[in-house]
């Protein structure tokens, strides 16, 4: 039997891979300063540690009888466009605390496969039309973001560890990821999920609020898609940092059309200020895709499986609040 940990394990994506991993007959321990919000975890052991001091890094990875098969290092502090560019130094901080330690522990214990969770936000902003940016470009480096600036710091820390003492790295760079369990509401939750919940609130014909003109161009790929690519990705022999994300691009208007598409809303969208990010988004996806992933699920597909779970939560905070 093979075994895991998944640091990030009480996050939307972290909970979702634990479930995949055991899956596949994995023995998995679940790491995280808090436990899933929506579903119980699936793991054979949950440890909960705030993994920004380097004795619970440690204690993370450390397991009687030798050391686990994979370290999945999905913890972080983050969220949406909002969070991104409220919490900067938050953002820097604990994240860089966490990967720094992370890494280090996970050589410490002579860990052989090491995963790191990345994000798109490392590569600069892009304009509509511009030709497929491949994963190479993204250096020499301007992330519009600070979370993206720690995110390219942290990917060459975790490759000098790997190739100092000897640990199978491997990277991913995350499109925007949505799907059921994932934070829909509070100020951290991504545009897919933010859409969504706006939909379900607002009655037929009504209005809602976007940051911007509704033009800026994104990639959002549906949770079990991404969790397919991470787990290829471990298993394979890529080296270097990859993207894993849906080719489909739309516009955030057209993100909302298919929200109300699948809400059988007419909605009317506002234009107001707030943070908006990169104009554009189009990446090569050749490197996952020589894993033999491909993706599942196209937008409407996606957002038919969310919406609902979203308009779930809706319908239960409205009764909660009565």
């Amino acid at each position: 039997m093979k075994t895991a940990v998944v640091c990030g394990a009480g996050g939307f994506i972290g909970s979702h891979l634990v479930r995949r991993l055991k899956k596949e007959g994995y023995w998995v321990r679940g790491v995280d300063i808090k436990r899933p919000e929506f579903a119980r975890t699936a793991v054979d052991e949950f440890l909960k540690l705030d993994l920004r001091l380097p004795k619970n890094c440690l204690k993370a990875l450390a397991r009687d009888g030798g050391t686990v098969d994979e370290v999945y290092q999905l913890a972080a502090d983050m969220g949406g466009m909002g969070f991104i560019h409220s919490a900067e130094c938050e953002i820097m901080h604990n994240n860089m605390l966490i990967n720094v330690y992370m890494t280090n522990a996970a050589a410490a214990l002579k860990m052989p496969r090491y995963f790191f969770s990345s994000s798109v936000c490392v590569y600069r902003d892009m304009m509509p039309g511009e030709p497929e940016m491949h994963e190479d470009q993204a250096i020499p480096a301007n992330p519009d973001n600070e979370y993206g600036w720690e995110k390219l710091y942290s990917e060459r820390m975790a490759m000098a560890y790997g190739r100092k003492y000897g640990i199978k790295v491997r990277i991913a760079r995350f499109q925007n990821c949505y799907g059921p369990e994932g934070t829909w509401r509070g100020g951290r939750e991504k545009a897919p999920a933010a859409i969504c919940r706006k939909i379900a609130e607002t009655e037929d014909g009504g209005t809602i609020d976007i940051w911007g003109d509704g033009s800026a161009i994104r990639s959002y790929t549906y949770v079990d898609d991404m969790i397919d690519g991470i787990y290829r990705l471990m298993q394979s022999e890529i080296d270097k940092p990859v993207n894993i994300g849906c080719p489909q691009y739309v516009t955030v208007k057209e993100l909302v059309d298919t929200v109300a598409a699948v809400a059988k809303k007419k909605i009317t969208v506002r234009s107001v200020p707030g943070p908006v990010g990169v104009h554009s988004r189009n990446f090569s996806n050749d490197r996952i895709y020589s894993t033999g992933w491909k993706s599942q699920f196209d937008l409407q597909k996606g957002i038919s499986l969310n919406y609902p779970w979203i308009l779930k939560q809706v319908k239960k905070a409205a009764r909660e609040q009565k």
